[in-house]
């Protein structure tokens, strides 16, 4: 089991949940679907992907431009279970993942509705640049992300 805190005591494994008033394979298509992704962002960092790098299963990679246009992130797609369960490591564009993991589960509650929790990771991180932006994401950082999500799943059931 990892950590949750490191030496100084940072938590390094930030979770947040919510049930969202949707089914699991609605929430889940805007998750696995890279190009949907910065329409829910609560971290404001990702910019855009291209159409047609919908996730599959482990192994599959998807790159995203980062707010500013200028970096670019492969993310390995680490875990996956169709409408229940993914998890990526990003790393630089051409460079194995920095250690970081995001996690996205989904747990169907009955009556359409689903609890989803997204998990950012840190206990593997070695790279010291990326050290005060983990450091920085929040609980808060993760909610905002779930409750754009959410609103976006809710609108698509009401459809």
């Amino acid at each position: 089991m990892a950590n949750d805190d490191d030496l100084s005591g940072t938590t390094q494994v930030v979770r947040a949940t919510r049930e969202v008033r949707a089914t699991p394979e609605t929430i889940f298509e805007l998750i696995a679907d890279p190009a949907r992704q910065p329409e829910w962002d609560g971290n404001d960092n990702l910019g855009q992907a291209d159409a047609g790098q919908r996730v599959r299963e482990v192994g599959d990679v998807f790159r995203m431009v980062l707010l500013g246009g200028d970096k670019v992130r492969e993310n390995h797609v680490v875990e996956f279970e169709e409408g229940r369960l993914i998890a990526w490591r990003p790393a630089s564009e051409g460079e194995a993942p920095a250690g970081h993991l995001w996690r996205w589960e989904l747990e169907p509650t009955g009556g359409g509705a689903t609890r989803v929790t997204q998990t950012y990771d840190w206990t593997q991180l070695t790279d010291e640049s990326r050290m005060a932006r983990a450091r920085s994401t929040s609980p808060a950082m993760l909610q905002a992300s779930l409750d754009r999500l959410a609103e976006l799943a809710e609108a698509t059931e009401l459809g």
